[in-house]
């Protein structure tokens, strides 16, 4: 008897393009949540859209109520949950990059409430993912939670944003390129689960950004608009999934270890961006794909070198041979590279 069964949540109401902020309230109308909403942010998002957020709420129904956090930890988690119960909140809307919407989200799970994404950087796929994620000493823990209800993209805003945070948006979604190959090599040699859907879907936007890398320019709306539209999409394939691998593997798992080794990690996504190059050439060797992943992290002005990231050759090399060991999914890494191996790879590929 089959029995097969999955229960896919995603995102109703997906609002992106010019000036589109100022629907935030008219988005979550249609979803029929009620009681007051709490608005989270963080100080700088806060000016750029929180209060404009906060306005149009007020406009149409009870006063918002507000939570500013200055960092991303569990404790602001526990201390937005805090808020949300002062306020009698019935939902929650998270406004700014991923510290903001991570932790409403997270903290939103907890208490059982809608939760709406409102980006302010386009800097990755967290927007719209059922996953958070919150550094705790030199560990990033990634947390399952529920994806967001509505996400409002303004690309007006997201065109403004520092060019460094949509550089490592784009180099999030690249990355997606190896991680599908990873979660095809579990499924053959491990009988991980796979879909078909969700890492065609997946390995569609990697394509679809390193194909229109060329055209991705600093302060053009339309650049914000393809970025976000792919980091939807990211977010969506990892709905369907049920998990993160279609958007994580190896590629993560070097990036996650550069953050416990390095005394000044690079931004997430430039991180994953750079170690996909590796993970590319692992996969298909010397004359395979990972010139055409450089190429695209390159025409867009991310980091394609351990130099560029700011990181140390020997910390890139001691990342790249103990990844392995951050969690339990199996990867193009196997059960770990040697560190003459390792070396080898980052010669070819230009990363030291």
């Amino acid at each position: 008897m089959f029995e097969k069964s999955t229960w896919i949540r995603l995102p109703r109401n997906v609002v992106v393009g010019h000036d589109v902020l100022d629907r935030t309230a008219e988005a979550v109308a249609e979803l029929h949540l009620t009681g007051r909403p709490l608005v989270v942010t963080s100080p700088t998002p806060r000016e750029v859209a929180g209060e404009r957020v906060v306005a149009g709420f007020a406009d149409e129904g009870p006063a918002p109520a507000t939570a500013v956090v200055e960092e991303a930890s569990f404790g602001a988690v526990e201390e937005v949950i805090a808020t949300a119960q002062e306020a009698d909140a019935g939902f929650l809307v998270g406004v700014g990059g991923g510290k903001a919407i991570d932790i409403t989200k997270m903290a939103a799970d907890e208490l059982g409430l809608g939760f709406v994404s409102v980006p302010t950087a386009a800097s990755h796929d967290g927007i719209v993912s059922g996953r958070g994620s919150v550094p705790e000493g030199d560990t990033r823990h990634s947390v399952a939670a529920e994806p967001p209800l509505a996400v409002v993209a303004d690309t007006e805003i997201l065109a403004d944003a520092p060019w460094r945070l949509t550089t490592a948006g784009c180099a999030d979604i690249i990355s997606n390129y190896t991680a599908v190959k990873d979660w095809q090599l579990a499924n053959r040699l491990k009988n991980v689960e796979y879909s078909e859907y969700a890492g065609a879907l997946s390995q569609m936007t990697a394509e679809m950004l390193v194909e229109n890398a060329d055209s991705i320019k600093q302060g053009l709306e339309e650049s914000a608009w393809i970025v976000v539209k792919a980091l939807v999409s990211s977010g969506v394939a990892m709905s369907i999934a049920g998990s993160s691998r279609p958007a994580s593997g190896a590629e993560h798992l070097i990036s996650h270890q550069l953050d416990r080794l390095a005394d000044d990690p690079g931004l997430h996504g430039h991180q994953v961006g750079v170690a996909s190059i590796l993970t590319e050439y692992l996969h298909s060797g010397a004359k395979g794909e990972w010139r055409s992943v450089r190429d695209a992290l390159a025409n867009i002005g991310a980091p394609t070198t351990a130099a560029d990231l700011g990181i140390a050759d020997e910390t890139m090399l001691e990342a790249l041979t103990t990844a392995h060991e951050i969690r339990d999914r199996y990867t193009i890494l196997g059960d770990g590279m040697s560190e003459e191996a390792a070396r080898e790879v980052v010669r070819a590929t230009g990363v030291i």
